[in-house]
């Protein structure tokens, strides 16, 4: 009997490490390929620049309440606070010790694409990865070197304030493995030319989708409500739905969106507020057809009621 038993402690302990193995192997942090970031051109500054602008870089990295030129000293302590607990947004200035500085593209990169830090931890799904998931190798490599050009911080946030379990990384993994992925958020047929490149900008960089898409339990988007509104993560109100059917920009001309984009101003003279009035000062230093691509693409989306 005790051999018996012995045998099916044994058993047991085995099927558990199996599990264990299984499950860190299906969940470990995964970077791209060395390839992946090899072989490209020198950064194109003016490109970018552009990339900053529609990632809106500075609207978390900044120090909060910079104004002018101040807003790009990238030195990060912005709170985000969310269900899960506060998120304290880092300094990623050129800064060598306090910033990344230090950094090398494929490091970089592979926080942006893939969610995973320079020592190989899970970043939180706070940085939008979900969404940069999609950026280009060039897109990401050009964001980058314009990053160095900017002036250096020596700030160093605080570190994130959760509770257990939420503040356990391993966990990230399996979230990853639920909700994260790079593949179109929408499928469009015979989308032409703009429309893609809406699609690009809106579901990658501008990560349009990380406050106008609901969320479950977990802080996964919810499946069919692509862009369909949200509850505002900063507490009050509702971010809206910005849907072909939304009674918000539903009846609005792409040209209506793309000037909104451009001034701030509905066409209902009406204009943008609260962390939309950041977002659309960023849009407005995109040159005029990434406005119409972001345009375009809104009005090719299924809509959601």
């Amino acid at each position: 009997m005790r051999r018996r038993r012995g045998r099916i402690g044994i058993s047991l302990l085995l099927v558990l490490a199996f599990v264990s193995a299984l499950g860190w192997f299906l969940t470990k942090p995964e970077r791209q390929a060395a390839a992946h970031w090899q072989g490209l051109p020198a950064p194109d500054l003016a490109n970018g620049e552009r990339i900053f602008w529609a990632g809106g870089c500075v609207s978390c990295h900044a120090v909060p309440g910079a104004q002018g030129e101040a807003k790009l000293v990238l030195a990060g302590g912005l709170p985000l606070t969310s269900p899960f607990g506060t998120f304290h947004v880092p300094n990623i200035s050129p800064d060598e010790k306090a910033g990344i500085g230090a950094w090398t593209l494929a490091e970089f990169g592979d926080a942006m694409t893939r969610g995973v830090g320079r020592n190989g931890e899970h970043l939180y799904p706070s940085f939008p990865y979900g969404s940069y998931s999609r950026l280009t190798p060039k897109d990401v490599s050009d964001l980058f070197g314009y990053l160095k050009t900017l002036p250096k911080s020596e700030a160093v946030a605080p570190p994130h304030e959760l509770p257990f379990p939420y503040n356990l990384r391993i966990a990230l993994g399996g979230w990853k493995l639920l909700f994260f992925s790079d593949a179109p958020r929408v499928a469009l047929a015979n989308a032409d030319a703009a429309v893609l490149r809406g699609q690009y900008l809106v579901e990658g960089p501008g990560h349009c989708g990380e406050c106008h898409t609901p969320r479950n339990s977990l802080g996964g988007f919810v499946s069919g409500r692509w862009l369909a509104g949200a509850p505002n993560p900063e507490g009050e109100g509702q971010v809206p739905n910005i849907t072909p059917a939304s009674k918000t920009i539903g009846s609005w001309s792409a040209a209506d969106i793309a000037n909104y984009l451009e001034t701030g101003f509905t066409p209902e003279f009406d204009s943008a507020g609260g962390s939309m009035a950041e977002v659309q000062q960023n849009i407005a230093r995109l040159p005029a057809e990434d406005r119409t691509a972001i345009a375009a693409y809104l009005k090719a989306i299924p809509p959601v009621e």
